[in-house]
């Protein structure tokens, strides 16, 4: 077979950026599209399930590993043409997320560079719908290019076919385990003015004197900023070892809103107010007045000490650590403000825990 033969017993901890999760029975490297249709090919074959793996920067890997091929997609390259007055941006899925931002950026490119500093590859873009300080990549995906495991056949998804909604999308809902990406592209504004909308980002900017930022402005501030609360990742610092933010802000209506501000003091209440008249609430508030600071300790996990959305293995921590303290800051915000958090990361190799339950109902 044309992709790499799979290696038998492959410890995945070391592919997380939570560096937590036992072994693959198998593991594989996608270097092209074609490979991806063999991958699946040899995997239903021997009756085994298939798990695709990006960066590594989104997942938690259970402690019994994953029963089955974990196939890593390397699919390489970046090609740029021009349509009309924007640019296409065509991507490997494999390529690094924050590598594509700064290649923008470098060309004046506008409409991702609020994303820089996210962990991962471009293949996990579209999956997670990922978004930060104003922006998402559903708003500037032209199309996905991916194998669809159903019909076994290669296709292209229009933006409007991926079904994306507020950190989700199809691949991540309905169609879980349907597609495999193996290229995204994007449209971006040649010369086009930076997204400058978060409260972050505005007074970072602000801080350092830039009153008409570029795109390489708005980059570098929110580079800063995620620095400051440990959401690059560093070798050197143990903040980062995490998968980045555990819950999503949650959105909710504006009676639900009213209800939390009326009890909280509506002026101490961080808010972002979304276009169809909900309202965003940043899950790190929520968090810590449900008990939870920046900095707590949990045995071998815990709170990142600058940011308490992110939960950190502090050293030979489970994926079982994990997920008692994802559950406890769960419910204690469920109790508290009577809102659910949901959580960004993909439980992998769990099989009716109840703890992945809880968080994903």
């Amino acid at each position: 077979m044309a992709f790499e033969a799979p290696r038998e017993r492959v410890p995945l901890a070391p592919l997380s950026t939570l560096g937590i999760g036992g072994t693959a029975r198998w593991l594989a490297r996608a270097m092209r599209v074609e490979d991806i249709a063999q991958a699946h090919e040899w995997a239903e074959s021997r009756g085994a399930p298939l798990f695709v793996l990006g960066g590594g920067s989104n997942l938690v890997i259970a402690d019994e590993g994953f029963e089955g091929l974990v196939l890593q997609i390397s699919i390489c390259g970046i090609n740029v043409s021009l349509r009309g007055q924007d640019m296409i941006v065509a991507a490997g899925a494999g390529e690094s997320w924050d590598g594509l931002v700064g290649f923008a950026v470098t060309r004046d490119l506008a409409g991702i560079e609020c994303l820089s500093g996210i962990p991962g590859t471009v293949g996990g873009t579209p999956i997670q719908n990922v978004g930060a300080y104003g922006q998402e990549v559903a708003s500037v995906i032209e199309s996905v290019h991916a194998f669809d495991r159903t019909t076994r056949q290669t296709v292209t998804l229009t933006s409007a076919d991926c079904g994306f909604a507020y950190r989700m999308s199809r691949f991540k809902q309905q169609d879980a385990g349907r597609f495999v990406v193996g290229e995204v592209t994007f449209r971006l504004r040649a010369g086009g003015a930076p997204t400058v909308a978060y409260p972050d980002l505005v007074d970072d900017l602000r801080r350092e004197g830039v009153s008409t930022p570029t795109v390489g402005d708005v980059r570098a501030s929110i580079l800063r900023i995620r620095r400051r609360k440990g959401m690059v990742l560093d070798a050197r610092d143990p903040d980062t070892r995490s998968v980045g933010s555990f819950f999503m802000n949650p959105v909710v209506d504006r009676a639900t809103f009213n209800r939390i501000a009326e009890a909280n003091g509506d002026a101490r209440v961080p808010r972002f107010l979304m276009q169809n008249g909900e309202v965003k609430i940043p899950a790190a508030w929520l968090i810590e007045r449900s008990g939870f600071a920046r900095g707590h300790v949990d045995g071998a996990v815990g709170l990142s000490t600058k940011h308490p959305l992110a939960i950190i293995n502090r050293g030979g921590a489970t994926a079982r650590d994990v997920l008692r303290l994802a559950r406890s800051i769960a419910s204690a915000v469920r109790d508290r403000f009577g809102v659910a958090l949901r959580p960004e990361p993909v439980f992998v190799g769990f099989s009716n825990d109840a703890d992945v339950e809880y968080l994903s109902r």
